[in-house]
């Protein structure tokens, strides 16, 4: 494999011409937002009907701005979308590797088949100098070996680098992100790739994103640190969580007070019910898996503290849920208020909020749902469960309610118009955002984590005059 001319196009004036393979929430986004940094991008996906709703503007999944991304640049021609990946390499210089690395379904372990098989393809495919960049989230370690599959599968005489470009962004904001990206990492680059990198991303770098150039393997480690080490606070918030309820403490107070200091900041301290989603938990796992196998034990050995904690969460919801009920749900109606695994997105891979409601209706409950977003998501994965429209629905002869994600609509939802629907006024606060206050004077007992249960104001009786 050479790195001799990555980008010999035809006309030195040019600008490179981008290939994205894998079209999902990091893929179709990356895509999209080339398009709008002025660049002419094709994206490839093996599945014909992603393929065809994309190319039509639409977008399978929730993710605000994007759809309105894409529209715009498919019809301005800059953006188009195939499931011939040789077509899509003939007539591009920068291939984006954007595919999943799903856990493996025996260990703990990313599944690398996708990134490997997508690799493979663009190498075989290349008819002219290219450079590979690698964005998916991947074990240290795959890049290097990534190299050797592109030697074995590279046409002779064909010029081509793989370097690692980690990708940033956050479900609901992901076009922000990735447009205005808070840095761009670039592992494993020759001056070469270097430049055709800093050309592509011309306009964030202009705005202020700084660039790290590093070796591949720290490239590698940036992405899975990070997420890493916002798995490490919220899971620390709600250790102390536990110590706050024990004690009669408020961790929410205490958070903001520990998110003056600026060694450690507010962001992430926020108890509750734990991570999901299709990062967080896998990448925390997958770096478990890969620091047992390079030895370093004491990584793997926080990671899995970080993951029981967060597990131990959904446990405490159900536990509180179950007592709010009388000690039974079993036939008892459960409103649920939110199942993806955060606000702005329909997402609900390893939701702990769906995990809920799922576990509830496993005890014999009567669970009906409401999520701005993800009724739809969620009923795929679990059709059992009863889904309602809106929250007032949800709530109808409810024993207890439940608020599992913090949709702003849900949050400023009418505690005196729930109240008059439920069996029950008792609200499980599972992400310690409602005000509790407003609930209580509305009649509803809360419960939160991490803090005192707040009930209502006893009634004043006032005795008659005689």
């Amino acid at each position: 494999m050479t790195n001799q001319n990555i980008l010999a196009v035809d006309d030195a004036t040019d600008r490179p011409r981008i290939s994205v393979i894998g079209t999902g929430y990091l893929g179709a986004t990356h895509a999209a937002a080339m398009a709008e940094m002025g660049f002419d991008v094709v994206g490839v996906d093996q599945d014909p009907r992603k393929v065809e709703a994309l190319s039509a503007g639409r977008v399978p999944f929730f993710e605000p701005g994007l759809p309105e991304l894409i529209e715009k640049h498919v019809a301005t021609g800059r953006l188009r979308f195939t499931t011939d990946i040789a077509e899509a390499t003939a007539v591009s210089d920068v291939h984006f590797i954007c595919v999943g690395t799903p856990q493996q379904a025996t260990s703990f372990a990313a599944n690398l088949s996708y990134v490997e098989d997508a690799t493979a393809a663009v190498a075989k495919n290349l008819t002219h100098p290219g450079l590979i960049v690698g964005k998916s989230t991947v074990p240290v370690g795959t890049a290097a070996r990534l190299r050797l599959l592109v030697a074995r599968h590279v046409p002779a005489g064909v010029g081509v680098e793989l370097i690692w470009n980690p990708e940033f962004l956050r479900e609901g904001k992901a076009v922000d992100d990735t447009l205005s990206p808070d840095r761009i990492v670039l592992g494993g680059a020759s001056p070469a790739a270097e430049a055709t990198m800093r050309e592509l991303y011309a306009l964030p770098i202009a705005a202020g994103a700084p660039v790290i150039t590093c070796d591949l393997p720290t490239a590698e480690l940036v992405k899975v640190s990070a997420n890493a080490f916002l798995a490490t606070k919220i899971s620390f918030i709600n250790a102390i969580a536990e110590v706050c309820e024990a004690a009669g403490a408020d961790v929410s107070v205490l958070a903001d007070a520990l998110g003056h200091d600026v060694r450690i900041g507010r962001q992430f301290l926020n108890a509750g019910l734990g991570f999901g989603g299709g990062c967080l938990p896998k990448d925390i796992r997958a770096l478990m898996h890969r620091s047992k196998e390079l030895g370093a034990h004491q990584a793997a050995g926080l990671m899995q503290q970080v993951d029981e904690i967060n597990m131990a969460q959904r446990q405490s919801v159900i536990d509180k849920t179950v007592v709010a009920a009388g000690g039974s749900v079993l036939n008892k109606r459960i409103g649920v208020l939110g199942v993806a695994f955060k606000p702005f997105t329909d997402d609900v891979r390893d939701s702990p909020a769906l995990n809920v409601a799922a576990a509830l209706h496993l005890r014999g409950a009567q669970v009906t749902v409401h999520d701005p977003e993800a009724n739809g998501t969620a009923r795929a994965n679990f059709p059992t469960l009863s889904y309602a429209s809106n929250p007032l629905d949800a709530a109808i002869g409810a024993s207890a309610l439940l608020v599992l994600t913090e949709w702003p609509e849900l949050v400023d939802v009418s505690p005196e118009s729930l109240g008059e629907i439920v069996e029950n006024r008792v609200v499980i606060d599972a992400r310690n955002c409602l005000d509790p206050e407003r609930w209580a004077a509305a009649g509803w007992r809360v419960v939160s984590l991490g803090k005192e249960t707040v009930v209502p104001a006893p009634a004043v009786r006032v005795a008659a005059l005689v």
